[in-house]
């Protein structure tokens, strides 16, 4: 079993049973909330043998691709694992909603890539949690992809400073996560080159599936050329509303076409996944009992559970 903080206030108690019908749709909706809860406040997280490396990415913008990245690190820390995040993100959006801070005269990923500087000098301990680290991103990196076109190893120069971070730490990481920009530059070819596994997130919502086939065509090109353990291990269906018709066809699709690749677990549209980041934190410590938290955490249950059985 595994404890997650929350901010003070922010814990809502249920009415009780008798304030409500038991047979309306939101008592059918809590009921099955509690359940959840139950679920996974005594579900154990088998940790892997050996490092598992992912690289979120999808080229299309606004699928929560960051917020994903940030919580599932998260709540794999919170089940015990030890997780490195890795901002490669300009905008540093995973750092902040880490706690981690990036301003400009941090040590941060760029200097890795760039000036080749070692990772041990850039990670950062997470206030979320006592095995939560992170890389952090700074405004700097928005012009590592023009300046990373002339230096020597271009695209391995991320997998080598990890490689050799990992090889040096005292205790291994568990997972290591690293957040892409929207685009397919030599940012997210690095992180696909020190990755051995991919994690798509695809939203809910018209056009889901737009530009997918090219991403998956570019993991196809790293795969051949430059990563041949790259795969693509777990999609993740997020924003998804269970009343709209739209978001049911768009998650059957998903799982015609990609199978057991899409985890069970999906991420509802929710306010506290939204409101997290802007007090640095993520949904599991923001607000435990919330479903976005909840769906989290059963993402991370799925994830460590898929990779005890390879």
């Amino acid at each position: 079993m595994f404890h997650v903080k929350h901010r003070p206030g922010k814990r809502h108690s249920l009415s009780s049973s008798t304030d409500y019908d038991a047979s309306t749709p939101l008592a059918r909706e809590i009921a099955d909330l509690n359940r959840r809860r139950r679920a996974i406040a005594t579900q154990q997280f088998p940790l892997p043998d050996k490092t598992r490396v992912f690289t979120v990415s999808n080229q299309k913008g606004g699928v929560g691709k960051t917020t994903t990245t940030v919580n599932l690190a998260a709540a794999l820390a919170h089940g015990g694992a030890r997780v490195l995040v890795i901002d490669l993100d300009p905008q540093g959006n995973a750092s902040t909603a880490l706690g981690i801070d990036h301003q400009a005269e941090v040590a941060s990923i760029y200097d890795v890539i760039v000036d080749e500087a070692p990772m041990a000098d850039t990670v950062q301990r997470s206030p979320e949690s006592e095995t939560l680290w992170c890389v952090p991103a700074t405004i700097h990196l928005a012009g590592a992809e023009i300046e990373l076109v002339s230096l020597v190893a271009r695209e391995q120069r991320l997998r080598t400073a990890l490689d050799q971070y990992l090889a040096s730490v005292d205790e291994p990481y568990h997972y290591v996560f690293i957040d892409c920009p929207p685009s397919l530059g030599l940012l997210t070819i690095n992180a696909f080159v020190a990755a051995k596994e991919v994690l798509i997130p695809i939203q809910c919502e018209y056009y889901a599936l737009e530009g997918l086939s090219q991403l998956l065509r570019n993991i196809e090109l790293i795969e051949r050329h430059l990563n041949p353990n790259l795969a693509v291990s777990t999609i993740l269906l997020t924003m998804y509303d269970g009343r709209t018709n739209l978001a049911n066809q768009v998650a059957n699709d998903v799982r015609t076409h990609f199978g057991d690749q899409v985890l069970q677990a999906m991420i509802p549209r929710s306010v506290r996944v939204s409101e997290a980041p802007s007090y640095g934190q993520s949904v599991v410590s923001y607000d435990v009992n919330s479903s976005g938290s909840l769906s989290y955490l059963e993402a991370a249950a799925e994830i460590a559970e898929r990779g005890a059985k390879h």
